[in-house]
């Protein structure tokens, strides 16, 4: 599972409406969340990150401090942290009460039979039903595509009309899409650009707690911050307006490719740190989740099609914890299945009618490749002619090789190489179109 880069320069800028912003929690049980996992949580954290003030501690745990005060002061009742006298500098807070906490002997105890149990130590998670309640909030449902959308976000794209329509009406529709067609047409590049017209911003918890485990949902390889994060947690301290625990990011693009198994697609649990991390389809909820290279993953197709009947039907799937419990999550996501191999070798009619769109994109006419094939030549600064396009398409013609958007690509680029070895400029020459395309087509 990988996040493409280059999609954020396509995608579409904005900020996240402030009415869908997670209000913070302003009494302990507003957060949903036990109290004794928030003593626990406060220990470890002083575990880690030894005697901290106050407001260190805050920005740690990511609750207000008229939140924290009552766990602190339960900890200190107990005799699990102590005060500690403020050193030579500690800068003194305005209203001269910020403390530096420690734990004690009695809680580091404490904080050692808590790490046994998890060793998570991050912001404090939100609960399942605050998590469920926002991605309702900011559902892909609210996002329309236009056919203004569509030219803004493929554009300088060479692409049929007809093929773009196609691809806007199956954002529009909330089911999934199918995208088949020779390997090389350009269905993933094509797949990646939609996240492009994910207009705005979506709120993405750091984790959630469901029956006392801790499942991380926030993963920086996926998820992009609108802001970075010291200038949202100051932000935040001003305002007072979103809670926290939450980070404001651009809607998600999930890629799952040949390496895609079926346990990937259930929570992943770490027996050393005790906590779970999210799978790719909670990652990408609210966004985009491509599932690429459909047949070549170790499981058997079907298997991997067969999970999303579920999801793809109620728009909720169904995760299980180490314990055996089992609980549901929102599935908000614009699901992708792209595959070089025939539709009826992986899904049955059955299945196939389950899907909303299915979308073939094949071999390219000689004006498109020609567009490409210029395009291409700009940006690897080799001089264009038609004179070595013609005769790269009568090495088409000659055996009999269908036109490929990605051969401009690949063929120019290769040349490049060569002529950089040879200390040649490069030039669209027979010579060097020649060991371009002898090198790149495997020959039995």
């Amino acid at each position: 599972m990988n996040h493409p880069d280059t999609l954020r320069e396509v995608q579409a800028t904005g900020n996240v409406r402030e009415d869908f912003a997670p209000r913070p929690p302003v009494t302990l049980e507003q957060t949903e969340l036990p109290f004794f996992f928030l003593v626990e949580l406060t220990a470890k954290i002083l575990f880690k990150g030894g005697p901290q003030r106050q407001g260190e501690l805050v920005d740690r745990i990511r609750l207000l401090p008229g939140v924290l005060e009552p766990v602190l002061s339960f900890m200190r009742a107990e005799h699990l942290i102590e005060v500690q006298p403020r050193t030579h500098g500690d800068p003194v807070h305005a209203a001269g009460k910020e403390f530096t906490f420690a734990l004690t002997d009695m809680g580091r105890q404490r904080a050692t039979d808590a790490m046994e149990r998890s060793q998570y130590a991050g912001p404090a998670p939100v609960s399942l039903q605050a998590y469920e309640r926002q991605v309702r909030q900011q559902s892909m449902a609210d996002i329309e595509v236009t056919r203004a959308d569509i030219t803004r976000v493929f554009e300088g794209v060479v692409l049929k009309p007809e093929l773009l329509d196609q691809f806007g009406a199956a954002m529009n529709s909330r089911r999934a899409s199918f995208v088949y067609g020779p390997a090389g047409a350009g269905k993933t590049y094509i797949a990646e650009r939609l996240i492009g017209l994910l207009h705005g911003g979506i709120h993405i918890p750091y984790a959630i707690l469901v029956d006392g485990e801790v499942i991380q949902i926030y993963d920086p390889l996926v998820h992009t911050p609108l802001v970075d994060s010291h200038s949202q947690q100051s932000q935040l301290e001003r305002r007072g307006f979103s809670d926290a625990r939450w980070v404001a990011c651009q809607r998600p693009v999930v890629l799952c490719g040949g390496e895609l198994t079926l346990s990937m697609l259930d929570l992943q649990f770490d027996a050393e740190a005790r906590f779970y991390n999210a799978p790719p389809q909670v990652k990408a909820n609210n966004g985009l989740l491509i599932i690429d290279d459909l047949g070549r993953q170790l499981a058997e197709p079907r298997a991997i099609m067969n999970r999303w009947i579920v999801p793809m039907d109620r728009q909720v799937d169904y995760l299980s914890l180490h314990t055996g419990s089992k609980f549901r999550v929102p599935f908000d996501v614009n699901l992708v299945f792209s595959t070089n191999l025939q539709p009826s070798a992986l899904a049955d009619e059955a299945f196939l009618r389950r899907l909303g769109y299915k979308i073939h994109v094949g071999p390219i006419d000689e004006h498109d490749y020609e567009g490409i094939f210029r395009q291409e030549c700009d940006r690897l600064d080799i001089p264009f002619t038609h004179e070595g396009l013609a005769y790269v398409l009568h090495r088409h013609e000659q055996e009999q090789r269908p036109l490929l958007a990605c051969l401009p690509r690949d063929l120019l680029g290769q040349l490049r190489d060569q002529a950089r070895f040879r200390s040649l400029r490069p030039a669209m020459s027979e010579p060097l179109l020649d060991w371009a395309w002898n090198n790149y087509f495997v020959r039995d």
